[in-house]
């Protein structure tokens, strides 16, 4: 762990030689800040101080928090079943204590990002776990800094994988060709949908939105926006988490659909007389 490296403002592994600059940050989605390309790794991290807390969401799904880790600071959600433990996205920073407390948790038998800016350091946390699979949609495969031992490629609109029973991902795309969104049925018997960044969580627990870029505010087309709501109608989902701390706790199905909406007007022009 302790030689390996990745970009000190996205967070993402990155094999050597190293580039210039990091393809992820140098992309439009994401930015190079103004002081360069820095880059880091596990070891420079846990000299500042980096760490990860835990803490239950619900019944079955414990929160990732990242303190001083490098990177843009996603929350990660390690959904616990009785076949296994999938995490959704991979955090940025690992050390023996981190490891240790997922070891309590039971383990990791796989991994999913949403999408690149969330690979983080998926290939050595599937190390540290007996080489787990860690799933990477074909669109987007090329941005792996690091290609994990046990990588499984999947690829698809219509593609539907079952992770572990109860668990399923698909891809409606937007935010990358191969945005991904992951569905589990909860102990409770609801449906749970973790979006990543295919489906913006926002402040407001009404409502969601939809970006090709987060950071430099770049949008999707209502067409694209209204195809990912459409393609999620498939799962029945009454909350939903996003990647950075905010979610819908209940009624999130319907405010998938009425997010759409409302976003399909205002690109469309049918508010600009408020404007």
């Amino acid at each position: 762990m302790s030689d390996h490296v990745q970009c000190a403002t996205c967070g993402v592994e990155r094999a050597r030689p190293l580039p210039e600059v990091c393809p992820i940050c140098a992309d439009e989605r994401q930015f190079v800040p103004r002081s360069g390309q820095r880059w880091t790794g596990p070891a420079e991290a846990a000299e500042r101080g980096a760490r990860l807390e835990f803490v239950d969401l619900e019944p079955g799904v414990v929160g990732v928090t990242q303190r001083d880790c490098p990177g843009i600071g996603q929350k990660p959600a390690l959904i616990r079943t009785e076949h296994g433990n999938v995490m959704v996205e991979a955090p940025n920073f690992i050390d023996d204590a981190a490891v240790s407390a997922v070891r309590e948790l039971g383990g990791i038998s796989a991994i999913i990002a949403s999408h690149p800016h969330m690979y983080g350091l998926q290939s050595v946390w599937s190390r540290a776990f007996g080489d787990c699979p860690v799933y990477v949609s074909a669109a987007d495969e090329h941005w792996l800094g690091v290609r994990p031992t046990n990588t499984v490629v999947w690829e698809g609109r219509r593609a539907e994988i079952e992770i572990l029973p109860g668990v399923r991902a698909s891809q409606p795309g937007g935010h990358f060709p191969g945005s991904a969104v992951v569905h589990w049925t909860a102990p409770d018997g609801r449906g749970v949908l973790f979006s990543g960044d295919t489906i913006g969580a926002t402040a407001d627990p009404r409502w969601v939105t939809f970006m090709r870029s987060f950071p430099v505010w770049i949008p999707l087309s209502g067409s694209v926006v209204q195809r990912i709501a459409d393609h999620v109608e498939r799962y029945e989902f009454d909350r939903l988490y996003g990647n950075f701390g905010s979610g819908i706790p209940d009624g999130a199905q319907d405010a998938v659909r009425r997010s759409a909406e409302r976003y399909a007007d205002w690109v469309g022009g049918r508010y600009d007389h408020l404007t």
